[in-house]
């Protein structure tokens, strides 16, 4: 069995559970899921929260290049390029309404040579996003 390398970034945000940010297994980087909140506070970029916590409106390009800026900053702690990305889950809340915008994006993003890409619609994420990315990238 391969070994295993944990690793945590100084500069992703937090973790909202008991996981690393990444782990290294031979030649492949495993992310956990990442969000677009921000090291050091609670705070969702383009997120405006009701009184009782709950969504009350977001932006999805705010939310979808802050997910895109975390995973860069991921990869690059661990020592890999956005490049090396080969494979990526999405995880959308509202995919009717948001898939045009991330899709806009994704392709702004990965212009040349894009990762495999698998896109879901899920009911709710731990904290009030709507977006999640669970990536593969394969290092050199």
């Amino acid at each position: 069995m391969s070994q295993s390398t944990s690793i945590e970034s100084k500069k992703a945000p937090e973790p909202v559970g008991h996981y690393p940010h990444a782990r290294r297994v031979g030649n492949l980087l495993f992310l956990s899921g990442v969000g677009p909140r921000q090291r050091g506070t609670k705070a969702i970029p383009g997120v405006t929260l009701g009184e009782d916590g709950s969504i009350a409106g977001y932006d999805i390009e705010a939310q979808c290049r802050s997910v895109f800026d975390n995973v860069r900053t991921i990869l690059e702690d661990a020592g890999a390029r956005w490049d090396q990305l080969v494979d990526v889950t999405v995880f959308l809340t509202n995919m009717k309404d948001d898939f045009p915008v991330y899709n806009r994006l994704w392709a702004e993003y990965f212009g040349v040579n894009p990762p495999c890409r698998t896109t879901v619609e899920i009911n709710c994420l731990p904290t009030p996003i709507a977006i999640e990315l669970k990536c593969i990238a394969a290092l050199d």
